[in-house]
């Protein structure tokens, strides 16, 4: 069931045709798997268990929703895609999606959420300081837990975030920023994906230039995995280096967490 909030351009954000065709891939790509158990884990360490009222803002391909959905969390999907949201539909219907552009208002009498995710959200965004504060009006009062993550390291700044719609990548000061004044009580800020990052310093050192090959074909041969065992061991990888991320014990990465309450 999709109820619509508001309509916004997602084509702003990412080509719809990219977003939709690519479905499968992600749904089996080790780093949206991780990235799910992650916030899982996350979720777990901050107390917020199921069958708690989870929104996951920027839904998407739906790997998050489907994890949480697994755990026995109730969840709420929020996209701006509505090709997205109806794809999420037809795989199960009666889940409960909603179209909404967090650029424009909310409606006043929303149920306030104990969670509420954007995962890889705010950096489509020009104003990534306003999106956090509409996401900070959409959890309870009194604790609701507001987790945003973003890819990290302005320097892997590449073609494949242009095709994605990224505005920026970040680093710790300008995540922190995006907190501020918003009402929301930073807890803390971790980074993930360590391992990952000489590899994305090769890959973004080898890419071709620009206009050489069509956006499709450039974002899917950024999802490529190599042969087996390799998918095997991007998953072992992942697996070994989440309970360093989590404790805030890695000092860089590919993406960067931030966890704050509502007051």
């Amino acid at each position: 069931m999709i109820t619509s909030w508001s309509e916004g351009i997602a084509a702003e954000h990412m080509d719809e045709a990219i977003l939709t065709s690519v479905v499968g891939i992600v749904g089996r790509h080790p780093w949206w798997r991780a990235r799910a158990q992650l916030t899982r884990r996350l979720l777990h360490r901050l107390k917020v268990e199921p069958p708690a009222r989870v929104l996951d803002a920027g839904c998407g391909w739906g790997v998050t929703l489907r994890s949480l959905e697994g755990s026995g969390y109730r969840v709420v999907g929020l996209d701006v895609s509505r090709q997205a949201l109806v794809q999420l539909d037809r795989q199960r219907p009666g889940r409960v999606l909603i179209e909404a552009d967090l650029t424009r208002p909310l409606p006043a009498d929303v149920e306030p959420f104990d969670a509420v995710l954007a995962l890889d959200v705010i950096e489509h965004l020009d104003d990534d300081r306003a999106a956090v504060e509409q996401l900070g009006k959409l959890a309870r009062p009194g604790g609701g837990v507001v987790v945003v993550s973003v890819p990290a390291m302005p320097r892997l700044f590449s073609e494949f975030d242009r095709i994605q719609g990224h505005r920026r990548r970040y680093d710790l000061p300008r995540l922190r920023a995006a907190f501020a004044e918003t009402g929301l009580l930073l807890d803390r800020l971790f980074w993930w994906g360590a391992w990952m990052v000489p590899i994305l310093r090769y890959q973004r050192a080898r890419q071709r230039p620009v206009g050489s090959e069509s956006a499709m074909d450039t974002y899917r041969s950024y999802l490529g995995l190599p042969p087996r065992p390799g998918p095997w061991l991007l998953r072992l990888a992942y697996a070994l280096e989440q309970p360093w991320a989590l404790a805030q014990r890695l000092g860089t990465g590919t993406s960067l967490f931030a966890v704050a309450r509502r007051p």
